[in-house]
């Protein structure tokens, strides 16, 4: 199932949004007595979840990158005090 079923408007929000979006989604389902009403909703939910998974890939990447690039500067002065 591709994301990019979804709305242009979850590309660009934030995990957040997106899981705020989720939550609603699932609470609607909860309700729904009908379960033919709520095929929809269903892959929707499914979709914002793949969405959601790959931005929290992309923010974990993002602060592992950070986080050893500040630990090498670390390390350097470091070793420079030594010297």
């Amino acid at each position: 199932m591709k994301e990019k079923n979804l709305p242009l408007d979850y590309h660009h929000s934030s995990l957040e949004e997106l899981t705020e979006k989720a939550s609603s989604i699932i609470e609607t389902l909860e309700n729904e007595k009908n379960l033919n009403n709520s095929v929809d909703s269903y892959l929707e939910l499914i979709k914002l979840n793949n969405l959601i998974e790959k931005k929290f890939q992309k923010s974990l990447k993002s602060i592992s990158e950070t986080t050893n690039n500040k630990i090498r500067e670390i390390v350097k002065k470091n070793e420079k005090r030594s010297k």
